[in-house]
């Protein structure tokens, strides 16, 4: 029996946020035909749909299990980076926070690719892209495809959280307003109390299309290119590698890990590396896996007494949570956050009125970058370095297309320390937090993580939680940035540089990393990517 053909108008190499959405898009005209192509496996297994329960996905089937190169200044660890590997890739593994980041993040975007990429023109595609419980701003939509709702049973520590904000001096606001946000109750990307990942949210009713191909189990190898034209890709699917033609463009969705690492694999890339590997130079691409750009958390985890997420592993949470979609098993865990300036920001010349740090918060000890048990009853309240100045790259261990690359994130190496200063200072602002009323009023006075740390100083907790605990709040970006110079590997309308018919549409072309979470901007591009294919 002949096997079923692998040829399409386009072909997407990528199901997760940004590549579901496009697939979606472009298979609503039903004279286009489009093939998703997706490493890894349906999204089946009952943990993927439990948002409490996304930590033990974690080094499993379902992730693509990466980790970084010893940082030097994290006490020369290596920090374990989960990437989804299933259809909604990271969207089916995240901890579903809908966080949009700042108008002014954007306008960022517009500086350096063009006003596309500006606040005012992406508006309307946050809003195509959103259905938003309660929207609290005329940003946000209320009839996209994709979830966006309150929690369902958050922590009673949740509230006191933002109480003590409030007692700290700071603004609790509204979730994503495109200006002056302060502290808020994190909206999540559920469904009823389910995950609603980009798999529930665009493949599912797009998979009805009969020109519409979703591939699981396909693992690209490299980018098929004739001339300076890039006809398809060679794709592993069930053990024989095939090619899959694309007769009008390949777009790789793959994120900001696997898009570099498949592009250097195509000959795409810095010449000097490229060699080094033995890989014939299409196009002297020195941006492809520079510019990588990731958020660090650094977080302090206080003993608290009852009524945390440590009991939510209790059969009595699945029988509440699959005949009512309720209790603690629905929460996304970091069920709180908020956005402060330090005085770093101030003394570097940070533009104005825009944060530098992320406080973030989980009614549960968020410890051993999520790979151990909650050990206890606990709190985590962390700091995240929203704007690093470190930038960091991906590289080829090896030309086969199934070692993992090299990914170094360069955390806290930039010349001047800012990045560490700031990551300090944000920890200040949470002890500060934790000296509240309302904190103390839920903490024992013991502490999880670091431990002994009621016996340490304020700035031992700091070193010691940045030193031995910090690590990814699985953010990456930057890898193949979208820009107007010709150094940016991708141009304003997404096409690599160098190469005809072949395009990018995930988190790698982010040229800064934004004051949110990556999610939301992941799966506007995706949308944005659409139109631009067709035309729009």
């Amino acid at each position: 029996m002949r096997a079923p053909s692998l040829t399409a108008d386009y072909v997407i190499v990528g199901a997760g946020s940004a590549g579901a959405a496009l697939a979606a898009r472009l298979s609503e005209d039903p004279s286009t035909t489009v093939l998703l192509l997706e490493a890894g496996g349906p999204d089946r297994a009952l943990e993927l749909h439990v948002p409490a329960a996304f930590s033990r996905l974690f080094r499993g089937p379902y992730d693509w299990n990466y980790d970084t190169v010893p940082q030097p200044q994290l006490d020369g660890r290596t920090v374990f980076w989960p990437r989804g590997k299933t259809l909604g890739g990271s969207s089916s593994l995240n901890a579903m926070m809908w966080i949009r980041g700042f108008a002014a993040d954007y306008d960022e975007w517009a500086e350096v690719a063009g006003e596309r990429w500006g606040w005012d023109a992406l508006v309307p595609y946050f809003r195509r892209v959103e259905r938003t419980e309660d929207p609290a701003d005329p940003t946000q939509g209320t009839d996209g495809p994709q979830s966006v709702e309150h929690q369902r049973d958050p922590r009673a520590q949740t509230a006191a959280f933002l109480q003590a904000a409030r007692q700290a001096g700071y603004a609790v606001t509204a979730p994503n307003l495109p200006r002056g946000q302060g502290f808020a109750q994190t909206m999540v990307t559920q469904r009823r109390g389910s995950r609603a990942s980009t798999a529930d949210a665009y493949l599912r009713p797009a998979r009805r299309r009969r020109n519409l191909r979703v591939v699981t189990g396909a693992h690209v190898r490299r980018v098929t290119i004739e001339g300076t034209r890039a006809t398809g890709v060679y794709v592993d699917i069930d053990g024989i590698t095939r090619q899959a033609v694309a007769t009008r463009e390949v777009v790789l969705a793959g994120g900001a890990i696997n898009t570099p690492q498949l592009l250097l694999l195509s000959g795409i890339g810095p010449a000097d590396h490229l060699a080094a590997h033995g890989i014939p130079v299409r196009v002297d691409a020195p941006g492809v896996g520079a510019n990588l750009q990731d958020h660090l958390v650094a977080g302090l985890a206080p003993a608290a007494h009852g009524g945390t997420l440590f009991g939510a592993e209790g059969r009595g949470e699945l029988v509440r949570f699959l005949s009512r979609r309720r209790g603690m098993l629905t929460s996304n865990v970091a069920e709180g956050y908020g956005f402060v300036r330090t005085d770093v920001a101030d003394r570097v010349g940070a533009p104005a009125d825009l944060p530098d740090i992320e406080i973030i918060f989980a009614a549960a000890p968020y410890v051993g970058e999520g790979l151990i048990p909650l050990p206890a009853e606990g709190l985590t309240v962390g700091a995240i370095l929203l704007r690093p100045a470190s930038r960091g790259t991906i590289r080829l261990a090896s030309v086969d297309p199934y070692a993992k690359p090299l990914i170094d994130p360069a955390y806290l190496s930039d010349p001047a320390g800012t990045d560490r200063a700031t990551l300090e200072a944000g920890l200040r602002v949470c002890l500060g937090l934790l000296q509240t009323d309302a904190l103390k009023a839920v903490t024992t006075g013991g502490w999880v993580q670091p431990a002994g740390g009621e016996h340490m100083s304020a700035e031992e907790l700091i070193d010691t939680s940045i030193r031995r605990y910090a690590h990814t709040l699985y953010h990456p970006v930057g890898t193949a940035r979208m820009g107007t110079d010709a150094e940016s590997v991708v141009d304003p309308e997404l096409r690599v540089r160098g190469v005809e018919g072949l395009r990018v549409a995930d988190a790698s072309v982010i040229p800064t990393v934004i004051r949110g979470h990556t999610n939301a901007p992941a799966i506007v591009i995706g949308e944005v990517a659409a139109d631009l294919l067709r035309g729009h």
